[in-house]
């Protein structure tokens, strides 16, 4: 079921990349594997899948051990400041940097390893009371502060766009975040590119690609429903 469901996904993004006019490698599949167990997402790296996005850091630090070396790990859902220390040497990108004392965090924890973080701005593009993510209005600003920590990149934004049973109602938040993106790009930000657009989840990712995405993240659309079964989490 899983391999159908990649395929399904996989030709999914074929023609709403041949819509754009752009290529398959324009844009990366990050299958959501949150609350998935280990052997799933094994089945989906046998697939092919190399990028997978998680929500905790509890989960990341638990399935980094037990999966393939070169699986990118994307963390993309909230992050505290006192967690990133658990991470900061495990995922390839954080997707969902939302303030400046976040971004200060993840730029002292990078120090310490002696690496750059790439990082996106998440953006409240909908402004819902239930996300997070920065205000758009406020994205401008929060871009020119992280500009000047040095041990981290900013290489894009991010969105969750508002649920909906019409995937072209979201066409207008993800035009809205790719101008974004071109009015933070066109301030010359040093450490700051706008190459990234995480935007599009399992019911809007094929508009979200016709709009620029190059990262779409893809949970239920090759998993199937999550199961919200957790264990105690230790971080």
């Amino acid at each position: 079921m899983l391999k159908k469901n990649l395929a399904n996904v996989e030709a999914a993004i074929e023609a709403s990349c041949k819509k754009g006019g752009r290529t398959r490698e324009s844009v990366t599949l990050i299958a959501v594997s949150k609350t998935k167990p280990a052997e799933l997402i094994q089945e989906a790296y046998d697939a092919g899948v190399r990028d997978f996005g998680e929500n905790k850091v509890q989960e990341i630090c638990d399935k980094y051990s037990k999966l393939p070396g070169d699986i990118r790990w994307h963390m993309i859902g909230h992050l505290q400041r006192n967690k990133v220390k658990h991470i900061i040497d495990k995922v390839c990108m954080i997707h969902s940097v939302d303030t400046y004392r976040l971004a200060e965090e993840i730029n002292i924890q990078a120090k310490k390893h002696n690496v750059v973080m790439p990082i996106l701005i998440e953006v409240n593009i909908a402004d819902e009371q239930t996300k997070f993510g920065v205000q758009k209005e406020d994205a401008i600003q929060l871009a020119e502060e992280i500009s000047h920590l040095d041990s981290l990149r900013t290489e894009g934004l991010m969105v969750v766009a508002p649920y909906v049973e019409n995937p072209e109602d979201n066409r207008k938040y993800f035009q809205e975040i790719r101008q974004l993106a071109v009015d933070i790009e066109n301030k010359n930000l040093d450490n700051v590119v706008m190459r990234r657009l995480s935007m599009g989840m399992t019911g809007d990712y094929t508009v979200a690609i016709e709009e620029g995405a190059t990262m779409v993240r893809v949970g239920t659309g090759i998993f199937g429903a999550r199961s919200y079964k957790q264990g105690p989490n230790n971080l």
